[in-house]
């Protein structure tokens, strides 16, 4: 009789234990889930921004993408080769819009903007090779903004002229610093006109 007193009570406590272990199990499960919600609403657009793009932004989009595969070059402002402010640069200056040469010298410039309103024709900064840094080290150009995502074109150091998907990235997010969206008008400051690719992303 007692052995089976005993049994009865192993088996009540056992099933205490195994319910709450379950529910702290499934706490930390919503508590997770929670945090995978907060971090998706980033990146989540209200409709209101989805408004049409000017023909400016479209052609200068447009024109960002014909220079697709071209190389990386350092210090390169020309289409036989881009560093990541050139690449912005010289696209920019086919508009008659005259930009300062590097890319946390043109951090400095627009209007901040946050990641949820970012938009077609913004610039993105992001950190360089060093995620550990907080200066601006790489600049591109938002080509797409979406319910599937952020587009941007840019220079990349490893792949030159290309096309990425900031969402899915897991290399750019970690990075990112700030968008800005400029005035088109901004002139040189000669105290900023260094040599960008010295820190440079990837």
């Amino acid at each position: 009789m007692q052995r089976f007193n005993f049994n009865i009570i192993f088996f009540i406590a056992f099933f205490c234990l195994n319910s709450f272990s379950s529910w702290s199990q499934t706490q930390q499960e919503l508590d997770s889930l929670e945090e995978l919600e907060e971090f998706i609403e980033m990146f989540t657009f209200g409709d209101s921004i989805f408004s049409t793009n000017s023909k400016q932004v479209d052609d200068i989009v447009d024109y960002a993408k014909n220079f697709i595969g071209v190389p990386y070059h350092y210090g390169g402002t020309t289409p036989a080769g881009f560093d990541c402010s050139g690449f912005i640069n010289y696209v920019m200056g086919n508009f008659g819009i005259s930009l300062t040469r590097t890319s946390y010298g043109l951090a400095e410039f627009g209007e901040p903007v946050m990641l949820s309103e970012i938009r077609a024709g913004d610039l993105m900064f992001f950190k360089g090779r060093n995620v550990n840094s907080t200066g601006v080290g790489h600049v591109a150009l938002c080509i797409e903004s979406s319910e599937n995502g952020i587009k941007f074109i840019h220079a990349s150091t490893s792949r030159g002229v290309v096309i990425d998907y900031f969402n899915s990235s897991k290399y750019y997010i970690p990075r990112y610093l700030k968008a800005k969206r400029l005035d088109f008008g901004v002139e040189e400051i000669e105290d900023l006109m260094i040599d960008d690719s010295m820190i440079e992303e990837e």
